[in-house]
């Protein structure tokens, strides 16, 4: 592992370890697969991977980032601690992983993919960081950090039903203390989310990550992102897919 990689993994993994920060401009990644590299090497100090998030960078080019189980949650969880200090709020699209499944060298078709999935399900992905001196200048320092995961709070699962998962019709609304901040349809900016979900497949696998079953792949926010102050209570609901909330400790 080079230096710079292993710096940047420890600085990341010692801040989400106590709750702190770390300036992005101590880090120096020189390409998305030093990234990657970083995220790997985070999970190792994190734990098993509950899930994964994926949409597309600045560039328009896919990217994405595992979600340490320990952060995935239930409805209804109450967060609280030092590293809520964002509070940064997506209401999204998930699907559950209903097999064990790696593709193989190539990337799957989407009647192959259309196979792998049993559920779906609202969550809410909490938006964290744990770099310091924001806004962050690299964007390959904010892949290194998990794309901003700080958790990822999981509603009611419900059928798999591929007409269902066109995010360009779905309607997200999102509120906090009863007063609705966030009410939109079709915003996520991914559009048709299959040629996503295959490539992560793929890169995935390729990381020695394959996909097991039960994890839960989020697709992007529906809603744009939101904030919520300390001790708020949050709900958010996705049209056809039901309701999922969460509370901020005060």
């Amino acid at each position: 592992m080079s230096v710079h990689i292993a710096s940047a993994a420890r600085l990341l993994s010692d801040a989400r370890i106590t709750n702190s920060t770390v300036d992005w401009r101590h880090f120096s990644l020189p390409d998305s697969t030093a990234a990657y590299a970083v995220q790997d090497a985070g999970l190792r100090q994190w734990g098993p991977v509950g899930g994964w998030k994926v949409g597309r960078g600045t560039d328009g080019l896919p990217c994405c980032a595992p979600l340490p189980q320990a952060g995935v949650l239930p409805s209804g969880v109450v967060l609280g601690g030092p590293q809520w200090r964002i509070r940064g709020l997506e209401a999204e699209l998930a699907l559950r992983v209903g097999r064990d499944f790696d593709p193989g060298p190539e990337q799957p078709a989407r009647h192959t993919m259309l196979t792998v999935f049993d559920a779906m399900l609202p969550v809410i992905e909490v938006v964290e960081t744990r770099l310091a001196n924001p806004p962050c200048g690299n964007p390959l320092v904010g892949l290194a950090d998990l794309l901003s995961h700080g958790a990822l709070v999981l509603g009611p699962a419900v059928a798999f039903d591929e007409a269902a998962t066109d995010v360009r019709r779905i309607t997200a609304s999102v509120a906090i203390d009863g007063q609705q901040v966030a009410h939109m349809t079709g915003a996520n900016p991914a559009g048709d989310i299959w040629p996503l979900l295959s490539w992560l497949a793929h890169h995935s696998a390729a990381r020695g990550l394959p996909w097991k079953k039960g994890q839960i792949i989020t697709t992007g926010s529906c809603s744009g992102v939101q904030h919520a102050r300390p001790g708020a209570r949050v709900q958010a609901s996705l049209s056809g897919l039901g309701d999922v909330s969460l509370a901020f400790a005060g």
